[in-house]
């Protein structure tokens, strides 16, 4: 049996805040196989993206926030079922509910970078988002995010201490402007080789295509 070629690298810029782009990582995670088929491996690797590039470093009041950035509680809780019902197609429980603070993410891109450092990087990025959405965890919070990066294998004080200190920040915001830069305004949105294929948590037959169509046309460049 033929093995499965380890072709390049899919670059999937998110918000941890996002809901979407935990959904399409469990788009991207039913894709892959889909393109192990035609024996073609990817690599991935998680960039930073703030939604809410101004948010005050302690976060805010979540419905607050959303009854001004949406019009209406109504119209908050109606986007939040929609979302929860999108999410549990795919096995994921949202607790939309439980989460009362919409967080400053620099500290949680800062903890998925030093993941990446580590080689548990996609391991972080999941115990993130349950955390996040489906157990309503403050993830701005120092202690919290200590305690979801060991749960991807991380040690407790290691991330404590690169929380409490700037390690990696100044790395995170170029990221996040890097993205800007390049014309990104939505997440999540995926990237093979550099170059960005498409927005938003699609489903994985059309991401496997999109990927594979790619390929075919960048796997002469790579090298």
């Amino acid at each position: 049996m033929d093995s499965v070629m380890t072709a390049g690298r899919i670059d999937i810029i998110s918000d941890v805040i996002c809901p979407w782009c935990y959904i399409g990582k469990r788009q991207l995670e039913r894709a892959l196989p889909l393109l192990a088929k035609d024996k073609l491996g990817f690599s991935t690797l998680w960039h930073p993206f703030q939604l809410n590039p101004d948010m005050p470093t302690e976060g805010v009041d979540r419905m607050e926030y959303r009854i001004a950035k949406f019009g209406s509680r109504e119209r908050s809780l109606q986007m939040d079922q929609r979302i929860t019902e999108t999410a549990a197609a795919l096995g994921l429980e949202f607790h939309m509910e439980k989460l009362t603070r919409t967080p400053n993410t620099v500290k949680a891109h800062r903890l998925i970078r030093f993941a990446g450092q580590h080689g548990v990087q996609d391991a972080v990025v999941e115990a993130l988002f349950d955390g996040y959405f489906c157990q309503g965890a403050d993830i701005g919070d120092a202690a919290t995010l200590a305690a979801i990066g060991a749960k991807g294998g991380l040690e407790y004080d290691s991330v404590l201490a690169m929380v409490a200190s700037d390690e990696n920040d100044r790395e995170v915001r170029a990221g996040d402007q890097m993205a800007r830069n390049a014309g990104i305004q939505g997440v999540p949105s995926f990237a093979l080789q550099g170059h960005v294929l498409f927005s938003g948590a699609v489903p994985a037959e059309e991401m496997a295509g999109s990927f594979r169509r790619a390929w075919d046309v960048l796997k002469d460049r790579v090298g």
